[in-house]
């Protein structure tokens, strides 16, 4: 017979987080409703008015929400989402990610992709020094090669590319 560890276990609660995200969803369908009706959701002697259907794709994340919340508040309550433990090694992909995306208007893409795939290579891959920075480099060149020449797709550049004249 299985024991049940919950006392040991520490974490946020899986009803929690159901909740929690179900009511962000039901802010976001809200705010979408409000800047439709602030546009105009109804029909125009031209057609449908802007804001027309983000006021409906809004009111069906509305609905879908609170349908969400209902159910989150079924969930057993004392059901882990995740042990602290877990949420350390999301926290690792999902900070440095959160700065690179922070940082691509400012530096461009590929100077923030060489410093995040080293970052995640040494750091959480525990390659070498000289197979992540081979890497780290190799692919954003071959995405600049295939992307921007070969394709003529131009991707964010940042001050280190001007200076290059790319």
């Amino acid at each position: 017979m299985e024991q049940s560890h919950h006392g040991a276990e520490s974490g946020p609660k899986q009803r929690a987080v159901e909740v929690g995200t179900a009511l962000l969803t039901l802010i976001f369908g809200l705010i979408v409703l409000y800047g439709s009706v602030l546009v105009g959701f109804g029909w125009g002697s031209d057609g449908p008015q802007a804001g027309f259907f983000p006021f409906y794709v809004g009111l069906i994340i509305c609905v879908c929400s609170v349908i969400n919340v209902v159910s989150g508040l079924r969930e057993d309550p004392d059901e882990l989402f995740a042990e602290n433990q877990q949420l350390v090694q999301v926290l690792k992909v999902l900070i440095p990610a959160c700065i690179y995306v922070a940082l691509v208007p400012f530096l461009g893409i590929y100077v923030p992709s060489v410093a995040l795939i080293v970052l995640f290579m040494v750091w959480l891959g525990h390659y070498s020094w000289p197979l992540s920075l081979a890497v780290a480099l190799g692919v954003p060149a071959f995405f600049y090669v295939t992307l921007e020449r070969w394709f003529m797709i131009p991707l964010p550049k940042g001050p280190i590319e001007a200076m290059f004249g790319l």
